[in-house]
């Protein structure tokens, strides 16, 4: 028996398994509309054999993207052109997922291959927005300081992506409160300096990131799940930690989110992060432990026997792979071999199964 082949279900979704792909930045968008790159990367994953397929950090608006070369949900026109994606990864038995995001202060940055630094406005660049005006880091472009009216336009953002995630076909949603990204700046006392009722105090950093998941879970189908990905510490001395990160899991549990997506890291470029196998496992166990929601483990995990372990000791409800489903997107079939299972390959692939 293995517990990561089991189905799992959220709402009214089940996912065969509990490997996820992650959403990872795929630098391949043209003014944010996905290409075939998009249905070939994704697609393939869902050939391979995973339950849930993430689609990329997904912006809500042209200024929140991470670099220009990223996807969007924006426009009717977005949502069109995701469709024969997410047909082909329903059509191959996984579930369609997309990660929505506002990249904050940390928008305007070029592809890692071309060096990943910040673009300036006659470069493909723009200003980026923050909770308050500070740079990512020396040499990042100072950003502009959200007012009200922002706040109120940001959160109409996220509330109609949310609604072109239905059109667009996708059964998953999840909001991005992680990374040092937009929602993760009012979270973290590093990078919210404001003095107003989204800042300083706990409850007013947790204010607007509430505020938005509140919004995307009443524009979202009651009948299917809601995840958000968050940083379960900043890894730097006086910033966000595991303690606000179990507050927060609390409230959000509230507002009907299905699941928690645990990793860490990323707000501030003083950080010093401990990588190694399955370092933020720890995060998901602790916050299922004392909240009671569903969570999803990130990090790597490399090893079938270590996703195995991972769940069916209960740390976490699933395992969100990155890397390693990049090197190998057909890693759960290889998986299930390792583990002893039987499942179903693709019809097209079976003469390779034996």
């Amino acid at each position: 028996m293995s517990t990561l082949f089991t189905p799992f279900t959220l709402r009214k979704i089940t996912f065969r398994n509990r490997i996820f792909v992650s959403p990872m930045c795929q630098y391949s968008s043209h003014d944010g509309i996905p290409t075939n790159w998009h249905l070939v990367h994704l697609g393939s994953r869902a050939v391979g054999g995973a339950g849930l397929v993430m689609a990329e950090a997904t912006a809500v608006s042209p200024e929140g993207r991470i670099s220009p070369d990223d996807s969007g949900l924006w426009s009717d026109n977005h949502s069109v052109a995701f469709r024969p994606v997410t047909d082909f990864i329903t059509e191959q038995g996984a579930i369609p997922g997309v990660q929505l995001a506002h990249a904050g202060r940390k928008a305007s940055t070029d592809a890692p291959w071309r060096g990943g630094g910040p673009l300036n406005e006659g470069e493909r660049g723009w200003q980026p927005l923050a909770p308050t005006p500070i740079p990512f880091d020396s040499g990042h472009p100072l950003p502009r300081g959200l007012t009200y009216d922002n706040l109120d336009e940001i959160e109409e953002q996220f509330v109609s992506a949310t609604k072109r995630a239905v059109t667009a076909g996708f059964k998953v949603v999840e909001i991005h409160l992680a990374h040092g990204y937009l929602l993760h700046q009012f979270l973290s006392p590093l990078t919210n300096r404001r003095q107003d009722e989204y800042g300083g105090s706990l409850e007013n950093r947790l204010r607007f990131p509430l505020r938005i998941v509140r919004s995307a879970r009443e524009a979202w189908p009651a009948n299917l799940p809601l995840f958000v990905r968050i940083s379960a510490t900043d890894w730097a001395n006086g910033g966000w930690d595991l303690g606000q990160s179990v507050l927060l899991v609390r409230r959000l549990k509230l507002l009907g989110v299905d699941l928690v997506d645990c990793s860490s890291g990323f707000a501030v470029p003083s950080e010093t992060i401990p990588f190694g196998p399955g370092f933020q496992v720890p995060f998901a166990a602790a916050i299922r432990k004392e909240t009671g929601i569903a969570t999803g483990t990130v990090g790597l995990i490399t090893d079938p026997a270590q996703a195995e372990q991972i769940v069916a000791t209960g740390q976490a409800d699933a395992v969100f792979l990155a890397r390693q489903i990049l090197r190998d997107p057909y890693w759960p079939l290889h998986a299930a071999r390792s583990l002893g299972v039987d499942i179903t390959w693709p019809n097209q692939y079976i003469r390779a199964k034996n």
